[in-house]
């Protein structure tokens, strides 16, 4: 059996690796798609403070974003697929993938066409959700084997 959840959780790793990979690799399109969805909704309160960290670091914000994110994505990935801090790095990717679902898959705001692979796409991420919330329950303890047919 531990050899079986080995295997499924560096199988599930892959897609954050890949994901994270892809935006760092596409940092344009990544940060397009940041600032397209993400930052209209940046309150004035923040304001002031990204302006200083864009004058700082000399990049606008969405790419700042896109490489925060790329990074957090491949890291979470590998960290899972390793099993070095699989418990943490999926609680923080329960967080992360429900404020992609809620700003990049909001089939509640589309039109009639597009809404139905907008929620599928969100029930996708519900599922992946639900697999980080197993890992996170898994942890790395090692699992006391239990008898298949219980006390027969």
């Amino acid at each position: 059996m531990p050899a079986f959840v080995t295997f499924g959780r560096i199988l599930f790793a892959a897609l954050f690796i890949y994901s994270g990979a892809a935006k760092l690799l596409g940092l344009q399109a990544t940060s397009d798609a940041i600032a397209a969805k993400v930052l209209v909704t940046f309150p004035a309160l923040v304001t002031p403070y990204v302006t200083q960290l864009e004058g700082i670091t000399g990049m606008p914000m969405p790419q700042m974003l896109a490489i925060a994110v790329g990074a957090f994505e491949a890291i979470a990935g590998l960290m899972i697929a390793l099993n070095f801090g699989a418990r943490f790095f999926s609680i923080l990717l329960i967080f992360f993938v429900g404020a992609a679902t809620f700003y990049f898959h909001d089939f509640w705001n589309q039109a009639s066409p597009s809404d139905g692979k907008m929620l599928v796409e969100a029930l996708k991420n519900v599922s992946i959700i639900g697999a980080l919330f197993i890992i996170a329950g898994y942890g790395r303890q090692s699992q006391t084997p239990e008898p298949a047919y219980g006390d027969v």
